[in-house]
């Protein structure tokens, strides 16, 4: 299959899905998601044995798209819903992906793209990389990356992470359990593809399996987790903070919040 926004190549049982909008920053659209999942379905697929998640140019990704942005004021409920569940589908794809998954987080990450880079298995990112659940600042809610956010750094962290919205470096990421390791910007693809040799002199039945178990054990709860997510998510679009919060960032304005919740 043929992609414009992601582009996908295999080398030595690695794949390696390259999030390919540098002149946006790898910003995430509706067209990038679908693509991803594309792509995700066809590693899984083919004979890979392990993924690498990276992005093209100076970002990994650096959140959603401002045309996308645009679109989301005036749209209704039922698209609201539909749009959130697509961003579930693909963050639940990556966590439950059947190979082991590794994130080379080559610049910021924000917002949804702090998720992608946090929800692979292993997690690289270079000392300059910054990341952010920056979606209060305007007017959203990090519904969907919470529910896993918690399980990986605890209910404290998580409050002050998602209440704040502020950006981190790498080093606290790492410190907090949110990244596996920090490698030079010139080694990051080398270091990458180093742990996955080593992931793959490991039995691969073994390491589905394993996978499989760690996915299932709080299967019910998170499924119930995601499935408020996706309405909070799509409820806030219903408010006047979120237009607000949308129309203020898009016209690089500080935002003027209502009163009432």
């Amino acid at each position: 299959m043929s992609y414009n926004h992601v582009q996908l190549d295999y080398d030595g049982g690695i794949a390696t899905l390259t999030l390919n909008r540098p002149e946006k920053r790898n910003a995430i659209s509706y067209e990038l998601i679908r693509e991803l999942l594309a792509a995700l379905v066809e590693v899984a697929e083919s004979r890979a044995r392990v993924l690498i998640l990276t992005g093209a140019g100076k970002a990994f990704c650096s959140g959603m798209d401002l045309e996308n942005l645009k679109g989301l004021i005036g749209r209704t409920l039922e698209q609201s819903v539909e749009d959130s569940e697509m961003m579930a589908r693909l963050f639940c794809t990556i966590y439950d992906f059947p190979r082991p998954t590794i994130a080379a987080v080559n610049g910021a990450a924000i917002a949804g793209g702090t998720g992608l880079a946090t929800l692979c298995d292993f997690t690289l990112a270079v000392p300059e990389a910054k990341f952010g659940y920056t979606e209060v600042r305007i007017g959203f809610v990090p519904a969907i990356v919470s529910t896993f956010l918690l399980r990986q750094v605890g209910e404290k962290v998580a409050r002050d992470l998602l209440l704040t919205g502020r950006l981190f470096e790498a080093a606290e990421a790492l410190r907090i359990g949110l990244i596996t390791e920090i490698a030079p910007a010139d080694g990051l693809i080398h270091r990458a593809r180093e742990l996955a040799a080593q992931l793959m002199e490991n039995s691969p039945a073994s390491l589905r399996y394993t996978k499989r178990l760690l996915s299932s054990a709080a299967r019910a709860e998170l499924d119930a987790q995601i499935d408020a997510a996706v309405r909070e998510n799509a409820a806030i679009r219903a408010t006047a903070d979120f237009r607000e919060g949308i129309s203020s960032f898009l016209e690089k304005r500080k935002p003027k919040w209502s009163s009432g919740a």
